[in-house]
């Protein structure tokens, strides 16, 4: 049997705006000796069958992600929202953007990036570096073509802000042969809309969903950990991880929820929460 690899994904950081460990506190999570309990912040890279290399995010942390994680070029990188934990590593894209690199994101995040980032768009004196980049306004529900790679804008929203998770699909001209083959990232979720659950659906259930889940307490913007199983059980992806994981919770403490859901409600997929470096690779094609 052959069996070829559609995309890998990588999990660059699975912690919350803090990340974790958080300056100054000392609680016992905090404290933990286990690796899984150090989380950057939040962000994905992707690789592609044909070579197509993306991230998802550019969080303070992206050098040194993209340094544990060899990342050696960036074709695109999408964003989700232009808070600082998830837009402000941005500059350290410029050693892979020896040609401009496009940069897609709602046109609200858009705006906030060029005002934050305005000395990429404007001459600067000699020898002040800056990344080449291209932005490129998305809306709600269009897809981007990345070589082989079909990235797909999925709104949600983050309190009240309007903010894009993403799906990748490999080989999208071939449906048939992507069921439980997409991608779907959804970080600083706290409502999925319903249009948003039929677009995630368009291709078959995905192989693999990222989603946010902060902690067990309610927070005004971020999914609990109840929610975001409640929101995987129905995308009903075969491997679902919680990103965006605060300092409320060891790594080893959520297996535990994750696995009291999923013997409760007779979940088909797996639930799990996600730790930085987390490699996950979905099945290409399989032949004899």
């Amino acid at each position: 049997m052959r069996h070829t690899v559609a995309v890998k994904v990588v999990v660059l950081g699975s912690g919350t705006s803090h990340g974790v460990p958080v300056p100054g506190c000392g609680c016992p999570v905090c404290l933990s000796d286990d690796s899984r309990d150090k989380r950057l912040r939040a962000s994905v890279y992707l690789e592609g069958a044909g070579g197509e290399r993306a991230v998802i995010d550019t969080g303070p942390e992206f050098r040194i992600q993209a340094l544990r994680a060899g990342i050696k070029k960036l074709d695109a990188v999408f964003l989700t929202h232009a808070h600082a934990d998830h837009l402000h590593g941005l500059d350290d894209i410029r050693p892979f953007s020896p040609v401009s690199i496009p940069v897609y994101g709602n046109s609200q995040t858009l705006d906030e990036f060029r005002e934050r980032f305005a000395y990429i768009f404007k001459k600067t004196q000699q020898g002040g570096g800056k990344p080449r980049i291209e932005t490129r306004p998305v809306s709600a529900g269009q897809k981007i073509s990345l070589g082989n790679i079909a990235v797909t804008a999925v709104p949600v929203k983050h309190g009240a802000l309007d903010i894009f998770g993403w799906k990748i699909l490999e080989n999208p001209q071939n449906p048939a042969e992507n069921n439980e083959k997409s991608f779907v990232y959804l970080t600083d979720v706290s409502k999925i809309p319903e249009t948003s659950f039929t677009l995630i659906a368009e291709d078959g259930k995905p192989g693999l969903l990222v989603i946010d889940g902060l902690r067990q307490r309610p927070h005004e913007t971020h999914f609990t950990f109840e929610q975001a199983f409640e929101a995987a059980a129905r995308i009903g992806a075969r491997q679902t991880y919680i990103t965006h994981i605060c300092h409320s919770h060891f790594h080893r403490e959520i297996e535990t929820l994750c696995r009291e859901f999923t013997e409760k409600q007779k979940a088909a997929g797996r639930i799990s929460p996600a730790w930085d470096g987390l490699e996950v690779e979905l099945p290409g094609k399989t032949g004899f």
